[in-house]
């Protein structure tokens, strides 16, 4: 029996629905998220906040919405992070400007205790095939970790 989840319609985010997924079987799985979408640029970027009941969800908006305010801010601080970490010396500033027009942002994650940006690397030429490089943005705004995830 299939339970629902009351969707968040956000002014400034758009509506916010549970996540789930449709397995090949046809089951459904419910995630612990609420999902979203926002248009950037050219293309979807998927909005992902920690939290299966709306309460929490309600908790965590305000930071959703005040990286979505600061977006080109901190998406270059986030691809700056990216090629300076993964760089074996000091990279240039062209080397910082190519990676900020290489590294397309596909997804923003709000946790209670930091906000994810999830890059795909457009070119190939920075990240392997199957691999894309994170951002972990903590409460303050400031980069606290890159990892790169598969």
């Amino acid at each position: 029996m299939s339970t629902v989840h009351p969707i968040i319609e956000d002014p400034q985010l758009g509506p916010l629905t549970r996540a789930e997924t449709t397995l090949d079987d046809g089951d459904t799985v419910t995630h612990d998220w609420y999902a979203g979408s926002l248009g950037v640029g050219d293309h979807e970027v998927e909005l992902m906040i920690d939290g299966s009941d709306p309460a929490t969800i309600e908790r965590l908006l305000p930071r959703a919405r005040a990286v979505i305010a600061e977006l080109d801010s901190i998406r270059r601080r986030a691809t700056n992070a990216i090629i300076t970490h993964f760089s074996d010396g000091e990279p240039t500033a062209g080397d910082l400007d190519e990676g900020a027009a290489d590294l397309q942002l596909d997804a923003i994650e709000t946790t209670t205790d930091e906000t994810v940006l999830h890059f795909t690397d457009s070119c190939g030429e920075h990240f392997p095939d199957g691999y894309w490089p994170a951002v972990h943005i903590d409460t303050e705004g400031g980069v606290a970790e890159v990892t790169v995830e598969s």
